[in-house]
């Protein structure tokens, strides 16, 4: 296989050395190892230190020469670890400085590989040379890692295209999906966020020729981002403005609208907002969407029905990845079929529910509290692309048991009685929105139970099984609606509802 061409750039001056240690900083990852190549005096250690500081998001940050150390370790978001082996006698004492442990969960920067060249074949290699007053920087990495960097610099392409030239980087997120999130400081100081949501491809074959995430009706590209969010701000409510796109790339250079997080500090839900949440829901629900909307000149987004389709294979997570956590087994054929005759008695039910336009993750990380604004404005929503159409009930059911913070019962009814309290239109029937509540948080939080257990077992995400007794909570309190009486009992048999041992 042809290795990927070398990355090239060219560094003027410091500050252009700086940018580079952002682009990089952003997408380097645990393992991976920086091996920086050059002659004396060519800036080596001056783009470590880069690296450095911006994974530190600290400018100030003394990073010296490990030239007399050999090693120098810093805990950062990512442990970060600088070698000289300038002085290092044979490649044997490579074990004595620990480079292997480095590496375990932290990026390793290595000036003078040359002296143990034998042991950084699969590095990043990035050699530095001069030129004039300048220094020509190449990249050369493995495939994987060679794609993290490209992405990267093309992201800082698309910030000087969109007049945002010398901006900076700052890593913010990474959700449980294929976004990322970067906070965006121009020099002129105002604060945008950048969104990095390549289309989503190659994923494998779950069902009838097509991927998990289609089936589930999740958002292929940032066109859903764009159109949803420009749609809710038409409407009045305070989704991010975009200020710059690329669609072929999916990138997105959108409105920071705040930072008051939703939940206080340690996570305690605040019941007034949460009850404003639910009014602001009851405001959505009383609207008529339109069924398509304008993302560019010549573009609308169509969000999908949230059909049995999607509903389903959200559900059977649950047998998927969490009975085989718990229980340490696969389901049988019988499982899956009475599993799936009685989820499909309660999608009918839900058909017949009021539908609307679902946001799908209303709930705490996604909503920001902005102090300072007034009425729809005062809840920023900021997770809008998965939106779909399909019972309403869903969002609230979202927020009112919150996967992200312990929302006790009485708070839960506050916010349900709040929503209702809001609702003007004279067709809304409390009662039979009761039904679709109890049935679609049945169904939210039988997903969550599987989709908490894949990101921890699939993508290397333990700290999500930390949730999970508080969505069994949640099943066991919601599923004493009556309408989910035969799920319940299929629920208990099964030990879905028991707290794990230890």
């Amino acid at each position: 296989m042809t290795a990927p061409k070398p990355l090239a750039r060219f560094l003027p001056d410091e500050q252009a050395t700086n940018r580079l240690g952002e682009d990089l900083a952003i997408a380097l990852r645990p393992g991976d190892v920086v091996a920086l190549h050059g002659d004396l005096g060519t800036g080596k250690t001056t783009l470590a230190r880069a690296i450095i500081r911006a994974l530190a998001d600290d400018p100030t940050l003394d990073v010296p020469s490990p030239t007399f150390t050999l090693a120098q370790t810093y805990a950062l978001r990512i442990p970060a670890h600088h070698f000289d082996l300038y002085r290092l006698s044979g490649a044997e004492e490579l074990e004595e400085l620990g480079l292997a442990e480095a590496i375990v969960e932290g990026i390793a920067f290595v000036e003078w590989p040359e002296r143990a060249l034998d042991a950084f074949k699969t590095a990043i290699r990035v050699t530095l040379r001069e030129r004039g007053e300048g220094r020509e920087v190449e990249i050369a990495a493995p495939d994987e890692a060679h794609a993290r960097i490209a992405r990267s610099l093309a992201i800082r392409e698309f910030l000087d295209a969109s007049g945002h030239a010398g901006a900076k980087r700052t890593f913010l997120l990474g959700d449980a999906s294929v976004r990322a999130y970067e906070t965006i400081t121009t020099t002129h100081g105002e604060r945008l966020i950048l969104m990095d949501a390549p289309e989503r491809h190659d994923e494998p074959i779950v069902h009838d020729g097509l991927p998990y995430s289609r089936i589930a009706r999740l958002a292929q590209s940032v066109a859903a981002f764009v159109g949803v969010a420009k749609g809710l701000r038409a409407a009045g409510f305070a989704a991010p403005h975009i200020h710059a796109l690329d669609l072929d790339r999916g990138l997105l250079l959108i409105e920071h609208l705040g930072e008051e997080h939703f939940v206080a500090t340690g996570g305690a839900p605040i019941p007034e907002r949460y009850l404003a949440a639910a009014r602001l829901l009851a405001a959505l629900h009383e609207r008529t969407w339109p069924d398509h909307f304008p993302v560019a000149e010549g573009i609308d987004y169509s969000p999908p029905p949230y059909d049995r389709a999607a509903l389903g294979i959200e559900t059977e997570l649950l047998l998927d990845w969490y009975l085989p956590h718990v229980k340490g087994r696969a389901a049988n054929q019988a499982e899956r079929q009475v599993f799936g005759r009685l989820w499909a008695a309660l999608f009918a039910r839900l058909e017949a529910s009021e539908q609307s336009l679902v946001l799908r993750d209303f709930h705490s990380p996604n909503i920001i509290w902005r102090e300072e604004e007034r009425g729809l404005a005062r809840l920023g929503l900021v997770d809008v692309q998965d939106a779909v159409f399909g019972p309403g009930a869903y969002d609230l059911a979202s927020l009112a048991l919150d996967a992200r913070a312990d929302i006790p019962e009485a708070l839960e009814r506050a916010v349900v009685d709040a929503y209702c309290d809001a609702r003007r239109a004279p067709s809304f029937d409390r009662t039979a929105f009761e039904e679709a509540y109890a049935i679609t948080a049945a169904q939210r939080n039988t997903k969550l139970l599987g989709i908490f257990v894949r990101l921890a077992r699939r993508d290397g995400k333990p700290g999500y099984l930390h949730h999970l007794p508080r969505i069994r909570a949640y099943l066991r309190r919601v599923l004493a609606h009556p309408a989910l009486e035969e799920l319940r009992a299929f629920y208990g048999e099964h030990g879905f509802l028991e707290d794990e041992a230890g």
